[in-house]
């Protein structure tokens, strides 16, 4: 839909491709207009200037700067990003591109400030981020909607990737602690028909084909379909792999000149038999590096997503307006994977007793979602008697979210080959290590599974009905001040079935929530300014819906009555920053010193983790921290990238002792993320990629890193890493390019997350290179 923050012309893209990509950022509004542009005799194309050979039809974008965002996807922001208080990391179609990265897990797993949570029985496989040290896996949004459940979640329809740090449940709703993830897809428009095609090749068996083709029907009519098709094994890793295939549609119909419809439908069927990486040696030791692929023929992670959604527009006057945007989704995951730990061969064990071995374990479950969501914003200009200029949004968002959540029943067909010691006593088992500590032939038919899909074993459903109002008002030409308010009230019920008691336990209260912002920028010269944020956020108990009652995950546990009583989850976040465009708006440079404290936080209380008293909101945490940023042109041939996060989390307040004092776990102190492109001719760009993670702790999720008094030290360490990628671009015509991409250059063995056991110790990939053909028509 049309930006409302700016008149803006969009980039020209048509038939006459090879003659317009030479047009010059310039080149005035006038110029750009249909009408013109027909009449190709007044163009001189050979004398103007090329500032970038990309044609870019992404309506937010810097135009001429290719990894720069000028405006945020979501029309509630009322300026530009560069004057909006608050971190804001946008990575633009074009820059993932140039990466070579295309799951979002892939994508965000870089960037700074960003690490990844692991799965376990307790709670779901998928994708799960933690952004400054929480959970953000519920905090995923598209164009501005949640976008629940756990699932793959996949870049080809992707314009720009918002990554919001710091509490804003004022956007988002409930959740958001440590930010949110805003996926802005791609939009058919009446100003261009364009198609590319492209097809990529690569080693480890990839291959990737894609289309983004948008065609003017009419002046009010335009459809656009994106395509995908991808398959890979995983570097190394082989026979595990990874399988898409997705369709996003998309039509725009002005149907006058004050109403605009726009209707999407996406589609993505991600395949995979996954691959849930090694594990540590307990007592502080390594992850082990050399674990053989152990993954079962019969393994499964499988997201099926579909969703339609309709936008209507309607613009009363230039100063008032009406939005409302209407989702209705389905998401299915399902697996059955393939764990491993390190252990001994119990006493008992008649080939090679007190051997030590890798033990394989089975996990599974399943989760369909269906979601409906409204979402209505007005939007009103004004000017108050005292001669301020206000920028009023209030909006009225109702959704509706259900979730039923599942298992398998996997049954073990072949032998067992070895005897384990574990809680219930010694046990017959599948090891992966013979009796010589070499890898068994069999390796991934070892455990010979038969799959059936079982019971249901919760039925989550969340209401809400959410107000708004924000105001940015213009109060002198230098000081600006943000403000927003806003009430979810939600009903809650869960209906979970305990197989260990073989119990059913029924759930349900209903709450309302405040939150609210608070920023004032003050522009220091029409260059930059600086700014101070104020902004809350709440999460409600039991709010993961991939949990069921699996405390320490989320989930809820305890007594109905007790549930009732418990308070929400509240964050406060303090910013202070500065963002600066230079170069001509070209390039944008930002940094800034925060401080999110959480208190209320939900634990578990009891003996352990499986036989508790209930969830209590007991806990407090404060993440503190610098961020900088750089985004855009450094010059007129060199592009970049740069994020670079320094934090400092800490444990305030814990029903146990021994937490406090600890840091956060799956929580990385120091990360960076930096990616440069060169123009070196008209025709040829290259480029690289650099990622840095500092170490991080196993542990559950949004507790203290699990510790080991023995050794007076975290249990199990997650080592720090530094990967290089390289990339290298060439145009043979302005219709027909290359790109060639070399990710993990130096095959460095890495590591992203592990379970606070040590297990699913993820792997980051190894060495791939990938080589790819676009033409455009």
């Amino acid at each position: 839909m049309k930006n409302p923050h700016s008149k803006k012309p969009t980039s020209l893209r048509s038939g006459q491709a090879a003659q317009l990509s030479t047009l010059a950022l310039g080149v005035s509004a006038l110029l750009l207009s249909p009408s013109v542009a027909a009449e190709e005799e007044v163009m001189e194309l050979d004398t103007l200037e090329i500032e970038d050979r990309t044609i870019d039809t992404n309506p937010y974008a810097e135009k001429g700067a290719p990894y720069k965002a000028k405006y945020s996807g979501d029309q509630r922001r009322s300026r530009p990003i560069a004057e909006t208080p608050q971190t804001m990391t946008v990575l633009t179609g074009t820059q993932i591109e140039d990466s070579g990265r295309t799951d979002l897990k892939e994508i965000l797993q870089g960037q700074p400030g960003i690490t990844l949570g692991t799965g376990e029985n307790g709670n779901a496989f998928g994708d799960r981020y933690v952004i400054r040290g929480h959970e953000a896996r519920s905090d995923v949004f598209v164009d501005g909607l949640r976008d629940p459940g756990m699932t793959t979640r996949e870049s080809f329809a992707t314009e720009q990737l918002e990554v919001t740090k710091g509490p804003s449940s004022t956007f988002a709703g409930r959740g958001s602690t440590g930010g949110a993830v805003n996926s802005v897809t791609k939009q058919a428009s009446t100003e261009y028909n364009f198609t590319d095609l492209q097809l990529g090749i690569g080693t480890d068996k990839f291959h990737r084909a894609t289309v983004d083709t948008n065609q003017v029907l009419t002046d009010t009519v335009a459809v656009r379909a994106n395509l995908l098709h991808a398959y890979e094994e995983i570097p190394d890793r082989g026979p595990t792999d990874r399988e898409r295939l997705g369709a996003a549609l998309s039509a725009s119909f002005d149907v006058s000149d004050k109403l605009k419809l726009v209707a999407d439908y996406y589609h993505l069927q991600a395949d995979d038999l996954p691959d849930l990486g090694t594990y540590i040696i307990s007592g502080g030791g390594d992850p082990v590096d050399d674990i053989p692929v152990y993954a079962q023929e019969q393994d499964f992670l499988e997201s099926t997503v579909d969703t339609f959604t309709l936008r209507a527009a309607y613009e009363f006057s230039d100063s008032f307006r009406v939005q409302n945007a209407f989702r209705y989704g389905t998401t299915d995951n399902g697996y059955v994977v393939t764990g491993a730990r390190g252990t001994t061969r119990d006493a008992t064990d008649t080939l090679a007793p007190g051997v030590d071995t890798i033990r394989l374990s089975t996990h599974q479950g399943w989760q369909d979602v269906e979601y409906f969501v409204d979402q209505l914003n007005f939007y009103f200009d004004t000017e108050d008697s005292a001669g301020l200029l206000h920028k009023f949004m209030f909006g009225l968002e109702y959704s509706d979210l259900q979730v039923v959540n599942g298992v398998y029943s996997v049954t073990n067909t072949n032998a067992t080959n070895c005897v384990t010691p574990g809680r219930g006593g010694a046990a017959d088992n599948y090891c992966l290590l013979d009796a010589n500590g070499e890898a068994v032939a069999n390796a991934n038919t070892l455990l010979g599974r038969s799959i059936t899909r079982g019971n249901q074993d919760s039925d989550y459903n969340v209401e809400t009905i959410s107000l708004s109002l924000m105001d940015t008002i213009e109060v002198t030409e230098k000081v600006d001040v943000f403000l927003g308010l806003r009430y979810d009230d939600f009903d809650y019920s869960n209906e979970v079935y305990s197989g260990r008691t073989d119990t059913t336990t029924f759930y349900s209260y209903s709450d309302g929530i405040w939150n609210g912002h608070l920023g004032v920028v003050y522009d220091i010269n029409p260059q930059g300014n600086v700014y101070f944020t104020w902004s809350t956020s709440s999460n409600i108990n039991g709010g993961e819906s991939d949990v069921g009652g699996s405390c320490g995950y989320g989930g809820l546990c305890g007594s109905p009555e007790q549930v009732t009583e418990n308070k929400p989850e509240n964050t406060v976040n303090l910013e202070l920053g500065s963002k600066w465009n230079l170069f001509n708006q070209k390039l944008l440079a930002t940094i800034a010193l925060f401080q999110i404290t959480k208190k209320d936080v939900m634990e578990s209380i009891g003996d352990d983790d499986y036989a508790t008293i209930g969830t209590i909101n007991t806990g407090k945490n404060r993440v503190k921290g610098i961020e900088i940023g750089l985004t855009g042109n450094i010059t007129e041939k060199l592009s970049t990238q740069f994020g670079l996060a320094i934090m400092d989390a800490e444990v305030l307040e814990s029903h146990n002792e021994d937490n406090i004092g600890k840091t956060l776990s799956n929580f990385a102190d120091d990360s960076a993320y930096l990616q440069l492109k060169y123009q070196l001719t008209d025709r040829f760009a290259f480029g690289s990629t650099v990622t840095y993670s500092s170490e991080l702790y196993a542990g559950q999720p949004d507790t203290a890193a699990g510790f080991n008094t023995s050794i007076n030290d975290y249990s199990y360490t997650v080592p720090s890493y530094t990967t290089l990628d390289l990339f290298a671009s060439y145009d043979f015509t302005d219709q027909l390019s290359t790109r060639f991409n070399l990710l993990n250059a130096t095959d460095e063995d890495f590591y992203l997350a592990a379970y606070r056991s040590g297990a699913f110790t993820y792997i980051g990939d190894a060495r791939r290179a990938t080589l790819s053909l676009t033409y455009q028509m």
